[in-house]
C-alpha cells in the first residue's frame, strides 16, 4: 500500500472521478430512454425490462470484476470497467433495432458492474491508506456525477441535437477521461504472480450477510424512489409530469448532502449510530410518502427519505472491508457488491406487484419497512476487523 501523501491524494481524486463518470454515463443514458423508446418504438414494459435487466446483468460484471481483480489489481479493473461502459454506450447510440438496443445495454451492463465493484474496491483501499473514514465521498462524486449527466443531456435536447449525439459525446468524454484519470488510481498490492498459490478467501459468514442484507435493503428503498415515485404523484396524487419529477429532484438533492456529510457524522459519533439516524430519518419520509394527500407533502417526504438511506451504501462497504485481511478486501467488495442488483430487482418485483393489485400508495409500505429492517441491522455496520495473515480456517468463509 502507497503512503505517499501526494501520490494518494491523486489516486483519491482519480478515484472520485471514475465514481463521476460512472453516475455521469448512466443519467446520460437512463434519461433518454423515453427517446430512445420513441425512436425504436418497443413499450413500457419494455423500458421497466431493460432498466432491471441491466441490474441482473450487473451483477455478472460484479463477478468478472473479482475475478480480474484477482489476476490483475483493481486499478487495472476499475480502468477496464471505464472503457466497457464507453464502448457500450457508443454501440447503444448506434442501435438500429430493439434486439440490437437490448444486446448494447446488456453489454454496458456488465460493464456497469465492473465499475460498480472496482471503484468501490479502489475506495475502500484508498480509505484503509487514509485511515479514517471518508468512503461517503466517493458516493457523493457519482451523485454529482448523475446530475451532471442529467444537465448534460438537458442542454443537448435544448440545442435541439440527436439522442446519438449526446450519448456518443458523452461516451467519447468517459474514455478520454479514464485514459488520464488511468495512471494515478491506486496501486492495491493485490497483483498476483503467475506461481503464487490461491489462498481461501476468509469472510465471517454472518456479519457479511447482515451488511449483503442491508445494502439490498437500501438499493431496494434508493431503486423504489427513483423509479416509482414520479409514477405515485402522477397516478395517486393526481399532479402534473412537472411536479411528479421534483419528487426524484429533491431525493438525489438530499441524497447529495448526506453523503457530502457522511463521513463527517460518521468520524464523530460511528457507524452504528449515523446507520440507525438514517433509517430512523428514511422510515419518517417514507411514512410521510404512504399518507401523503398532496404532492408537496409526498415531494418533502422523499426530500427528508434522501438525508437519511444514501449513507448506508458507502458505509456497507466500508464495514465490508474489514472482514477480510488487507490483501482480500478487492474480492470481499465485490461480493457484497452483487447484493446492490438483488435490491434493484428485488424493489422492481415487491413494489411493482403490490402496485399492480393494489396502489403505489400501499407499493411504499415495503420500502418503509425496508427502513425498519436497517434499524435493526445497524449493529452489522461495526464488524471486528479480520487482521492480515487470517486463513479461511479462522473464519466461516464464504467461499473461494
Amino acid at each position: 500500500m502507497i503512503r505517499n501523501t501526494k501520490t494518494l491524494s491523486g489516486a483519491r481524486v482519480s478515484a472520485s472521478v471514475a465514481f463521476g463518470l460512472q453516475g455521469f454515463m448512466l443519467a446520460v443514458l437512463l434519461t433518454q430512454l423515453p427517446q430512445f423508446k420513441e425512436d425504436l418504438g418497443f413499450s413500457d414494459t419494455l423500458v421497466a425490462v431493460t432498466v432491471v435487466g441491466v441490474s441482473v446483468v450487473a451483477g455478472v460484471g460484479s463477478v468478472v470484476a473479482e475475478q480480474l481483480a484477482k489476476a490483475t489489481s483493481s486499478r487495472t479493473t476499475l480502468r477496464v470497467g471505464l472503457f466497457v461502459i464507453a464502448a457500450g454506450a457508443v454501440v447503444i447510440a448506434l442501435a438500429t433495432s430493439t434486439p440490437a438496443f437490448l444486446a448494447a445495454f446488456a453489454f454496458y451492463g456488465i460493464g456497469l458492474g465492473i465499475v460498480d465493484a472496482s471503484a468501490n474496491m479502489q475506495a475502500v483501499s484508498i480509505q484503509h491508506a487514509y485511515g479514517r473514514v471518508i468512503l461517503s465521498s466517493f458516493h457523493a462524486s457519482w451523485s454529482v456525477g448523475a446530475i451532471v449527466g442529467a444537465g448534460f443531456v438537458a442542454v443537448f435536447s435544448t440545442l435541439e441535437l440527436s439522442v446519438m449525439a449526446s450519448v456518443l459525446v458523452a461516451a467519447v468524454l468517459v474514455a478520454a477521461i479514464c485514459a488520464w484519470i488511468g495512471p494515478r488510481l491506486l496501486h492495491t498490492g493485490h497483483q498476483r504472480s503467475a506461481t503464487a498459490a490461491a489462498v481461501p478467501v476468509a469472510i465471517p459468514l454472518r456479519p457479511f450477510l447482515a451488511l449483503g442484507i442491508a445494502m439490498m435493503l437500501f438499493y431496494a428503498i434508493d431503486f423504489g424512489v427513483g423509479t416509482y415515485s414520479p409514477l405515485y404523484l402522477k397516478e395517486v396524487l393526481l399532479s402534473d409530469a412537472g411536479t411528479a419529477a421534483l419528487a426524484m429532484a429533491a431525493y438525489q438533492v438530499t441524497a447529495l448532502i448526506s453523503r457530502l456529510t457522511g463521513d463527517l457524522w460518521v468520524r464523530k459519533f460511528g457507524e452504528i449510530a449515523v446507520v440507525r439516524v438514517g433509517a430512523i430519518i428514511s422510515v419518517i419520509g417514507l411514512l410521510m410518502v404512504v399518507v401523503a394527500q398532496a404532492p408537496a407533502f409526498a415531494i418533502a417526504g422523499f426530500f427528508v427519505v434522501g438525508l437519511g438511506a444514501p449513507v448506508i451504501a458507502p458505509l456497507s462497504f466500508s464495514a465490508a472491508g474489514r472482514l477480510a485481511p488487507p490483501d482480500q478486501t478487492d474480492v470481499v467488495v465485490a461480493r457484497i457488491n452483487l447484493f446492490n442488483y438483488a435490491g434493484t430487482v428485488i424493489a422492481g418485483a415487491v413494489i411493482g406487484g403490490i402496485a399492480a393489485v393494489s396502489d403505489l400508495r400501499v407499493g411504499f409500505v415495503a420500502p418503509l419497512l425496508f427502513a425498519v429492517a436497517l434499524f435493526l441491522l445497524a449493529p452489522a455496520f461495526a464488524p471486528r476487523r479480520v487482521p492480515s495473515g487470517t486463513t479461511a480456517s479462522e473464519s466461516a468463509p464464504t467461499g473461494a
